[in-house]
């Protein structure tokens, strides 16, 4: 007897926390469906999404790397948000169409939310990373009225994917080197300002280099975010505590994207709050 399921879609897709994290819902739930990786290459895409739109136990799926901008044309529609980021990471199908979204974004600002919603004087965030994750995030930031500094080794890159995304917005594009360096530059009083450093790029992650920031950059009441989940207690995460900062790692956001994925797929509001604890530990956080 074949029972739902979703999954999640990319080339790797071992290393996926995903699987764990939708398992543990539904079986929290008691939900009768499942959840898989599944390993699909750049040259398989298109016929996996053939394939699947003819099962009718498919509720939809994840998009990791590589394929959350190759699966765009292959959908009958995208969320405004998801054609905003021009990025998808949700496929579900709807009334006999494929509807990509994107819950990167929503994802990213769910541990920021208490900050979010309170008033501050002036909002900025630091972003280092000009790739795909970087573009939900700034255009989540954006959207609450950040003055985004965007970071990459290509800082022309860096003011076209600012001026794409928020054209209207006051932004700032430099080179990720001149986070490096230690500065004497003296931060005002930033009490009631709100002031974020995030790692949006693979620096730091198992197997590549380190994150190079100097925190002489970052104002005093900072918070840093690191979106990296291997190892999850980065480097710069460690440093930042070392500094009395707080922090945010990159599991909060892969819950968080999970939850707006989760509902979509199986109808449901995943267990949070304590169960975010079991899940956690579950997932060596």
């Amino acid at each position: 007897m074949s029972r739902p399921y979703a999954e999640v879609i990319g080339d790797p897709i071992a290393q996926s926390k995903s699987p764990a994290i939708h398992g543990f819902w539904l079986g929290r739930l008691g939900i009768d469906a499942d959840y898989r990786a599944t390993h699909v290459r750049p040259g398989e895409l298109a016929e996996f999404i053939a394939r699947r739109r003819g099962d009718a136990d498919w509720r939809g799926c994840n998009v990791t790397m590589p394929h959350k901008q190759a699966v765009m044309p292959l959908l009958d529609r995208l969320d405004p948000l998801a054609a905003r980021i021009g990025a998808v990471n949700t496929v579900v199908p709807e009334r006999g169409e494929l509807v990509g979204y994107n819950t990167d974004a929503p994802g990213f600002l769910e541990p920021l939310r208490p900050l979010l919603d309170k008033v501050h004087y002036f909002r900025m965030a630091r972003v280092l990373g000009t790739g795909g994750a970087a573009r939900a995030i700034v255009t989540a930031l954006a959207g609450e009225k950040m003055t985004i500094v965007l970071a990459g080794r290509d800082p022309v890159k860096a003011r076209a994917l600012l001026d794409e995304l928020d054209p209207e917005g006051e932004h700032h594009a430099v080179d990720i080197a001149h986070f490096a360096d230690a500065t004497d530059f003296a931060f005002d009083d930033r009490k009631d300002c709100l002031d974020l450093i995030v790692n949006a790029s693979l620096l730091g992650m198992a197997g590549q280099p380190p994150l190079a920031f100097d925190f002489s950059h970052a104002p005093p009441g900072s918070v840093v975010y690191d979106i990296v989940t291997s190892p999850l207690d980065t480097p710069l995460l460690q440093a930042a505590r070392a500094a009395g900062l707080r922090t945010v790692d990159g599991l909060a956001m892969l819950i968080g994207q999970a939850d707006f994925a989760f509902r979509r797929f199986f109808g449901a509001m995943p267990p949070r709050g304590e169960a975010d604890i079991e899940l956690r530990t579950r997932l060596g956080g």
